[in-house]
């Protein structure tokens, strides 16, 4: 008998993962994420390259079926899963996987409310298990990409983002173990985004709308029986992992699955930046408070990193734009130093150009850590700091696990702070509320539509 490949182990679990399956404490924690993942897309879609998108594709004859969030606007569902998902990548305040490099809650949050408008008369239970399915299997393809992925200029976001939207949409539409094998098999041929969009482009947060677009499109096209790479994920040529990652370690995707759970070791995002930062954050905070060090007694700061977080985050600040500055290790610093904060208000147009911060920047380095690099992938995010002031006195500070980290939780009051901050650019207090109360009890609701009505 041919033994099973990863895509089919992935698609079986899919398929039939049930409710009744999942822990309560990964059923707790998935409605921080959507709650989380609700407030990025509402702020998302207030902004410029969000508001760029939907001016060039919406249609006066679009199909009035699904929500664009935080606004009064229906549309078609590829269109809606394009926009929302742009929206939820649109600040870098989205959650983050950290093995997997992925922010599910930008994608798989979207694409379950709107194909659920589109098929109509979802549970809140089948919802829930939707949406915990396609966490599931993108972040475990992802972790078995893993940090190559990055290293080699695709961003995992476009790349395996499109199998999170994919298995979600598949789940929500009812699709056997066969067609999920086909959705995933043309969703990771869909996959795209490069990595050099860090350094100031737009585009970086179309890649999570593309991604999102492309899954629900593998899932509407499977249940029409088109088909896809039927062994996408293990193929030896031409597959997911061996294109992509240029290895193939496909056993770390089905790993104890349905044992081990990659939803709980989802994180979420304290401040609007790349994850790879936060430690180092984390680490000038903790010295400046601790030792009662201001901004203007700081002499110099050193930032000692990972391999990976220096590639991807220790290029020269150029002030091009928020996506530079928020990609960007040396801006994340200096408005900590300054400002003790790194969220909405210090990525304003005024802030990533002025002059005073370009020249805080010249005070701080960053230099790859031999230790930390011997510690492996799981401590990429890692940081060492040294702050060195005007009077040379030298302190140091080291995060192994950042901020809101499985490691290193935020609090729940904590994540429902940082919502209300992000919902507050579209909903009033009234309708804010609301919204909490509904995902507290979400999967007693008997449809999920109209949900933000």
């Amino acid at each position: 008998m041919k033994e099973k490949g990863a895509t089919k182990i992935l698609s079986e679990f899919a398929a039939n993962l049930t409710f009744e399956n999942i822990p309560r404490k990964v059923l707790d924690y998935i409605k921080l994420l959507f709650l989380d993942g609700i407030g990025c897309c509402i702020h998302g879609n207030t902004l410029p390259w969000t508001k760029t998108l939907a001016e060039v594709i919406l249609d006066k004859a679009d199909k009035q079926e699904c929500t664009v969030i935080g606004t009064e606007i229906k549309t078609s569902l590829l269109k809606a899963v394009l926009i929302n998902s742009t929206a939820g990548h649109a600040f870098e305040s989205d959650d983050i996987h950290r093995e997997s490099i992925l922010h599910p809650n930008s994608i798989i949050v979207p694409v379950a409310i709107n194909v659920s408008e589109k098929v109509g008369n979802i549970n809140g239970k089948k919802f829930l298990t939707s949406i915990i399915a396609g966490y599931e299997v993108a972040t475990r393809i992802g972790s078995a990409a893993g940090t190559e992925l990055l290293l080699r200029g695709f961003h995992p976001q476009g790349a395996h983002g499109t199998i999170a939207a994919a298995v979600t949409a598949a789940k929500l539409m009812d699709l056997n173990t066969n067609q999920i094998i086909n959705t995933i098999g043309i969703a990771g041929s869909l996959g795209a985004g490069l990595m050099a969009a860090q350094e100031g482009a737009m585009v970086k947060r179309l890649h999570s709308g593309r991604a999102a677009e492309a899954g629900v499109l593998a899932a509407e096209l499977a249940a029409k029986k088109f088909t896809g790479i039927s062994n996408i994920i293990e193929a030896e040529y031409g597959g997911f992992l061996s294109s992509f990652a240029g290895k193939n370690n496909f056993s770390r995707a089905i790993r104890n699955i349905g044992q081990e759970w990659e939803c709980i070791n989802t994180g979420i995002k304290p401040y609007a930046s790349v994850t790879s930062i936060h430690a180092a954050l984390d680490c000038l905070k903790n010295i400046m408070k601790k030792n009662n060090i201001s901004s203007n007694n700081i002499k110099e700061i050193k930032a000692k990193i990972s391999h990976p977080t220096y590639v991807h985050c220790a290029w020269k600040y150029e002030n091009q734009n928020v996506t530079s500055a928020q990609m960007n290790i040396y801006y994340g610093l200096a408005l900590i130093a300054l400002e003790g904060e790194l969220f909405v208000d210090q990525f304003s147009p005024d802030k990533i150009s002025n002059s005073k911060i370009l020249n805080y920047i010249k005070k701080i380095k960053a230099e790859v850590d031999p230790g930390i690099e011997k510690l492996g992938h799981e401590f990429r995010h890692m940081a060492s700091l040294e702050v060195v002031t005007k009077n040379n006195k030298k302190f140091t500070h080291t995060e192994k696990f950042r901020k809101g980290s499985p490691e290193n939780p935020v609090s729940k009051d904590e994540i429902i702070n940082k919502f209300n901050s992000l919902a507050r650019f579209s909903y009033n207090q009234e309708k804010i509320e609301n919204v909490k109360k509904k995902i507290d009890k979400i999967e007693k609701l008997n449809s999920i539509e109209n949900f933000f009505y």
